[in-house]
């Protein structure tokens, strides 16, 4: 099992209580890019072994803070109305395929980032992030979990005015402005997990719990999404997948984010995030658009 993550610009492996630098660790400075980590995540299984605060150039992780656990993805897939629970509260039928849009990967931010209010419908939307490893096309369904290095705890922070503007919805353009991804704090190995197609995730807004669900009332599983996706796109590593949020978010409770807000983000054995909510730099007026 293995914690990769970031930390001043180079991977790091993370233990409970120590963080690592990667290329120091292994003596390869090819894996100080958190990229190429990525990229040989097989090898990171035997590294995290060595994993100790005593250990040549350990950092206790309470002291460090770490930045995008995979900075420069290629693409970053968002799957809409994945869950159940979701689709069920928002009235929406179950779609046929996964409902896929496109987040820019100018709007990942770190774990600890604050969130730009960029209108007056800033939405939360916890997520269950995959970071595919190992690159293909048409890869079959029952290989698909070969295929993941790892996953992540996301946020993918929506303006629904903007992303219902017009006849045509603005998923991707409303769903990427600057900080609108928060990510983090680390990818996580999926052999972590007792069951990777059940793990629970959440959020609350001010301490209040607003979103909980659990990874297997996706209605098309990891697996699933990285066979659709190949089959459209050939599928690079570190590419991204934010798989889908569960009940509870703020369109369907008529309630959004606001400055002063602090959004706490966790999952089952993928970390805790933590988001101010802060002013924009410019006024959410300039959200207004004439169809």
């Amino acid at each position: 099992m293995f914690r990769l993550a970031t930390l001043d610009g180079r991977a790091a492996l993370v233990g409970d209580d120590a963080a690592l630098d990667l290329a120091d660790l292994t003596g390869d400075p090819a894996l100080a890019d958190p990229m190429t980590a990525v990229t040989r995540h097989g090898e990171l299984h035997r590294h995290a072994d060595a994993l100790s605060l005593d250990a040549p150039g350990a950092r206790p992780v309470h002291e460090v803070t770490f930045g995008v656990p995979v900075p420069r993805p290629s693409k970053v897939f968002g799957i809409g109305l994945n869950y159940r629970t979701h689709a069920a509260e928002t009235g929406a039928e179950v779609p046929p395929a996964p409902l896929t849009f496109t987040k820019f990967p100018s709007c990942l931010a770190p774990a600890t980032a604050d969130i730009p209010i960029e209108g007056p419908t800033t939405d939360w939307e916890v997520e269950l992030v995959v970071v595919i490893g190992t690159g293909g096309r048409h890869i079959p369904r029952d290989q698909g979990w070969r295929h993941v290095a790892g996953l992540c705890l996301g946020q993918d922070i929506s303006e629904r005015t903007l992303q219902n503007t017009g006849a045509r919805p603005q998923f991707s353009l409303a769903k990427s402005f600057d900080g609108f991804g928060p990510l983090g704090p680390f990818v996580v190995s999926p052999d972590t997990f007792a069951d990777r197609d059940d793990i629970e995730i959440g959020c609350a807004v001010d301490g209040e719990e607003v979103q909980r669900g659990r990874t297997s009332d996706l209605i098309f599983a990891v697996e699933e999404l990285v066979a659709y996706l190949s089959s459209i796109c050939t599928l690079t590593p570190g590419d991204l997948v934010f798989t889908g949020t569960p009940s509870g978010v703020g369109l369907a409770r008529g309630r959004f984010l606001s400055p002063g807000a602090v959004l706490t983000s966790w999952g089952e054995g993928l970390g805790t995030m933590r988001n101010q909510c802060v002013a924009p730099g410019r006024s959410p007026s300039d959200l207004e658009v004439t169809p």
